[in-house]
């Protein structure tokens, strides 16, 4: 929290994410985190593009989670499978003011009833077959972690895989060659691989035995 100094922003907000890195932050620190806002003034707001994966992690309702917040914004693509949209959850004040603000930034949408229509299927049908994304990633875990020269963050518990590997790899040129199979990512020391709803095990048996056949 910055001082009470003129050459400073005054803090005024504690902004979470969860999941974050594909781990669920445990309900015990949202609840702590509530308790610390409220001792200094502060809002809680909720970067929750992923806040469905936590639920479902944790076996609860979502409002198990959110409950904590102020705000709360949500990714209705990712997991849940939308083409596009979020949501931003808050009081009716603070709605009113985001409409606002999103009418001068020019971010309205005309005619986005579709849209609207395909977030609103993900949301009643797309939420508890998370836990098939959060299964393949376990899958893609331990598959990649048996592959030469790879380690594995095996502490995830989501739908993202965090892989780092040794110098002995050639990452761009294992990248362009999978490229040739269709097969597309980007090459970096530490690899990020996230499952969702158009992620199968065949897709994912299909990726580790190219990128083994290149090792």
């Amino acid at each position: 929290i910055k001082p009470d100094d003129c050459h400073f922003a005054k803090t005024r907000l504690l902004s979470l994410e969860n999941t974050i890195g594909g781990k669920v932050l445990p309900l015990e620190y949202l609840a702590q985190a509530r308790d610390f806002v409220n001792t200094h003034s502060l809002a809680l707001h909720l970067d929750g593009a992923r806040a469905f994966n936590a639920a479902v992690e944790l076996k609860v309702d979502i409002t198990e989670i959110t409950k904590h917040f102020d705000s709360v914004s949500i990714c209705l693509s990712k997991g849940l499978g939308a083409p596009v949209g979020s949501l931003l959850l808050g009081s009716p004040v603070l709605i009113n003011k985001a409409r606002r603000w999103r009418k001068v930034l020019g971010g309205g949408m005309r005619q986005a009833g579709m849209l609207a229509a395909a977030g609103q299927f993900a949301l009643e049908h797309n939420v508890e077959r998370l836990r098939d994304d959060h299964e393949n990633a376990r899958y893609l875990a331990q598959q990649l972690s048996e592959i030469n020269d790879f380690t594995v963050d095996m502490t995830n518990t989501t739908n993202m895989v965090y892989a780092t590997y040794t110098s002995s790899i050639n990452i761009e040129d294992i990248a362009e060659a999978l490229k040739q199979q269709g097969i597309l990512f980007s090459p970096s020391k530490q690899l990020r691989l996230v499952t969702h709803l158009d992620i199968t095990r065949e897709d994912i048996d299909t990726f580790l035995n190219a990128l083994s056949a290149h090792i």
